[in-house]
């Protein structure tokens, strides 16, 4: 398995690739592929931080990171994360993730906000974000609103996450 960045000629197949993950999963509305798009043509897209797993000539997971506001600081949201169903329980989702985390560390990104399972996403090291100050904006139990500490040496942050408007 290679994980690299997007290219344009892999939209398509990444847009199919998103609609398949999503498309039994149990929190999700069926247009995280359209989400994926929107972002794309935002201000908060980092073309590095979308990520594609490929095995031969096939996509087979996908994660994209973009830029939030949190208070006066900046982190990356983790949003979304898919793996084609027949590849998944085989660490792709978190080699996806841990790409993005060193990528985003090398770009000056302290910390990683992602809304998600904490049984999967705590093993790769988010915990609640209130435990840092960091606060979602909308109403969601906290346990499932998460951050990751990329460095150590990150300046703190706190307040309310302010996502890209594409996000709504």
């Amino acid at each position: 398995m290679v994980i690299r960045a997007e290219a344009e000629a892999d939209y398509p197949a990444v847009y199919r690739l998103v609609r398949e993950a999503f498309a039994h999963a149990e929190h999700a509305d069926g247009t995280e592929q359209d989400l994926v798009e929107r972002l794309r043509r935002s201000e908060s897209f980092i073309p590095q931080l979308s990520l594609v797993a490929e095995e031969g000539r096939t996509l087979v997971g996908y994660v994209l990171f973009t830029e939030v506001r949190v208070g006066s600081g900046r982190a990356v949201a983790l949003a979304p994360l898919a793996v084609l169903p027949s590849h998944r329980r085989k660490g792709i989702g978190r080699a996806l993730i841990h790409a993005g985390h060193a990528i985003a560390r090398e770009l000056g990104f302290g910390f990683s906000i992602v809304l998600g399972d904490p049984r999967y996403y705590g093993p790769s090291g988010y915990e609640p974000a209130d435990k840092y100050g960091i606060l979602p904006p909308f109403d969601v139990p906290s346990e499932y609103y998460r951050c990751c500490r990329l460095r150590e040496e990150a300046e703190p942050i706190c307040g309310v996450v302010r996502y890209a408007a594409e996000f709504f």
